[in-house]
């Protein structure tokens, strides 16, 4: 199995475009910490704490293969034929000139090398009423698109969900490892948004919305 290094350069190596490489900086020397060592954070803690940092809540979306859908028309199994989508909270702006965002996905994802082989996708930014989709795009093996209203955005052609109060359609610019996540830039080819609806929070451990005032 690929480590998060392995599969960052195995990213980048399958999409083959982009800019030259540039040589990275020198850094210190990464390590795990052995079982005899007492990690620096306890993992329970370390969630506790960043929860208190509210997000917004995003649906990571890429197309379908190329060559379509097969007879079950199944989407968003690991190899399935239909388009692909996951939850993400680890979202954000990067970049206005040229204009870049990133997100965060586990190397465990069964979603992104599905995101990673289409090379393109769309975040999808949630409403304050939709929490329940964001729900069913968070369990991993179901049919995430049954019964979702959606169009192609403009440039990738991944779903732009219905409802949604921005999007934003990207082209995977670069893939880096962080821990025990990647981190994906994207380069942003469309944007939009109607500004009609509140954002979906997410703080807590719990969806959470703007207060009226």
């Amino acid at each position: 199995m690929l480590g998060p290094a392995g599969a960052a350069a195995a990213t980048v190596r399958y999409l083959g475009h982009g800019p030259v490489p540039v040589a990275p900086p020198a850094r210190p020397r990464l390590r795990c910490v052995p079982e005899d060592e007492r990690a620096p954070v306890d993992p329970a803690e370390f969630r506790r704490v960043l929860g208190n940092f509210a997000s917004g809540v995003t649906l990571v979306t890429a197309p379908a293969p190329e060559d379509g859908p097969g007879p079950a028309g199944r989407s968003d199994s690991e190899d399935g034929p239909g388009p692909a989508g996951y939850a993400c909270q680890s979202f954000a702006s990067l970049s206005l000139d040229p204009p870049l965002v990133c997100f965060m996905v586990g190397c465990s994802s069964t979603t992104w090398p599905r995101i990673s082989r289409a090379g393109v996708f769309c975040v999808n930014v949630l409403g304050a009423g939709q929490d329940e989709l964001c729900r069913a795009f968070a369990v991993s093996g179901a049919d995430k698109f049954a019964g979702v209203a959606y169009d192609p955005a403009p440039v990738s052609g991944a779903p732009r969900l219905a409802g949604t109060v921005a999007w934003i359609d990207c082209a995977v610019h670069a893939v880096h490892a962080g821990g025990d996540h990647l981190i994906v830039v994207g380069r942003v080819t469309a944007l939009g948004t109607d500004g009609t609806d509140r954002p979906l929070l997410f703080h807590r451990g719990r969806f959470a919305r703007l207060a009226d005032g």
